[in-house]
């Protein structure tokens, strides 16, 4: 066997190992590990002297770390070229879904005890409050049309439809920044995180701009056949 036909067997080995089942277990493991975290902090009494406050934030930050992993996948495809990853992206939308579910409840059950005059009143007298609400209201509409039937139904508009992750992304960023109390103006307060995370969105959203989609797949399928010309280069968008 010549150097020529070994790289193409371990490419194909690389893609069935992250095939299924790995990456589908992978995925869930992603996906779990916010739950046995929080589980790990309340057996071991880690929750802070304000556990509803501190529950509440830590759902909040699953559900942003979980929406920019998921607003990855795409990207990723475009850059390796495997394809099989884009099955898994609706199964970590429901989880950004349900840790956001998890987030929302929290605040209007546990904090504010359902009570729902007040709950109105912040959502218009406080911006992250509101900002969050927006970006909540998306993500239900995302994860409620997620499926194959409403793909059928929507056609062409499902794509359009969910594209609205970039602007969930970015109001979940504000809301987030600006309910940790951080001043860009200022660089005060906790930024960091913030600033990490829309960065993170903003460099996924660039990738997502078609020129430069196809500059990245063509860099990609250059870099494939220098390593193996008998490659046959892939035209993966």
């Amino acid at each position: 066997m010549n150097s020529n036909t070994a790289i193409p067997i371990t490419e194909n080995k690389m893609k069935n190992t992250l095939s299924i089942p790995w990456l589908r277990l992978f995925v869930h493991f992603l996906g779990l590990l916010p739950m046995a975290e929080l589980l790990y902090k309340f057996i071991v009494d880690q929750l802070t002297v304000n556990p509803i406050q501190f529950i509440e934030q830590f759902f909040g930050r699953a559900a942003l770390n979980l929406l920019v992993v998921t607003m990855a996948v795409t990207p990723i495809v475009s850059i390796t070229s495997l394809k099989k990853l884009s099955k898994h992206r609706r199964a970590l939308g429901l989880y950004t879904f349900l840790y956001f579910a998890l987030h929302f409840t929290t605040f209007a059950v546990l904090d504010y005890g359902l009570n729902f005059r007040q709950i109105y009143l912040l959502t218009i007298q406080k911006p992250f409050i509101l900002l969050g609400t927006l970006a909540g209201l998306m993500l239900i509409a995302l994860a409620f049309t997620s499926f194959k039937t409403w793909m059928k139904r929507l056609g062409k508009n499902w794509a359009r439809l969910h594209k609205l992750v970039y602007v969930i992304g970015g109001l979940a960023v504000f809301h987030y920044a600006l309910a940790v109390k951080g001043s860009l103006s200022t660089l005060s307060g906790n930024i960091v995180r913030p600033l990490i995370m829309g960065g993170l969105v903003i460099i996924l959203l660039v990738l997502r701009i078609p020129a430069v989609k196809s500059r990245v797949i063509s860099l990609r399928n250059r870099i494939l056949e220098l390593f193996s010309p008998t490659l046959k280069p892939s035209i993966t968008k």
